[in-house]
């Protein structure tokens, strides 16, 4: 007698067969890293306008103006630029704890991603309740400790993200070579809709934190905590 096969039926959004993520996984995936890139960039341009002249996720940026400052010596530029990269590396000690690394074989949306960015909502709503206490004009010691939790939140996240695969959120200069690079050669890559959607992202997040910087202060942790809070409850 012979054994009729099972047929495998087929994945469910967020399920996977050996290691590729199902299209429909891979493309909510992709939303939800866009949707987390309008938080970079709106703390992003707080960070600048309001904590110092230095970004909190711009880690190269934030280098190259230590080595102005030492240059300038300028004592205070020297000290904000440090206390970012520090804030950031102790962000991805953090995070990475949390996240750990990819695996063969994970769902397009690992658990330890969700985890990890509860970890950067309770890092935005200490930031959040430090800035409406501030007014919006954080000063003295009080900038210093904001500038800090600004700089781990978004290290918090780049190791979320960088759990889902090779991709960012914060650190985007690769992103937009390799998008000039396809259209060089006129072979796009298969993520170039999420490559073109982050670049948009950070810009519309800088934008929207920007406006709330200077005009509407108590509207900005809105910006920063709504769009990591709604992917993480949605995965």
């Amino acid at each position: 007698m012979f054994k009729v096969p099972h047929k495998k039926a087929a994945p469910r959004s967020g399920e996977t067969w050996g290691h590729l993520p199902t299209p429909a996984a891979s493309r909510w995936r992709d939303l939800r890293v866009v949707v987390l890139t309008l938080s970079t960039g709106a703390m992003d341009a707080a960070s600048y306008l309001r904590l110092g002249h230095v970004f909190s996720s711009v880690i190269t940026g934030n280098l190259v103006l230590i080595g102005v400052a030492a240059g300038q010596q300028a004592g205070l530029l020297a000290l904000n630029c440090g206390l970012a990269v520090g804030g950031y590396g102790a962000g991805v000690l953090a995070g990475g704890a949390f996240a750990g690394t990819p695996e063969r074989g994970q769902p397009a949306w690992p658990r330890q991603a969700t985890i990890t960015l509860a970890v950067e909502i309770v890092l935005l709503a200490g930031f959040s309740v430090g800035w409406l206490a501030a007014g919006g004009h954080p000063r003295g010691a009080g900038r210093l400790a904001m500038l800090v939790l600004a700089a781990a939140a978004m290290g918090v996240q780049s190791t979320a993200v960088r759990r889902l695969g090779p991709m960012s959120t914060t650190y985007l200069t690769s992103t937009m070579t390799g998008l000039l690079t396809a259209l060089a050669i006129r072979r796009w890559p298969a993520e170039w809709r999420r490559s073109t959607g982050v670049l948009a992202a950070v810009m519309a997040g800088a934008a929207c934190g920007a406006l709330a910087t200077a005009w509407a202060p108590a509207w900005l942790p809105a910006a920063l905590l709504v769009p990591v809070a709604g992917v993480t409850l949605t995965s």
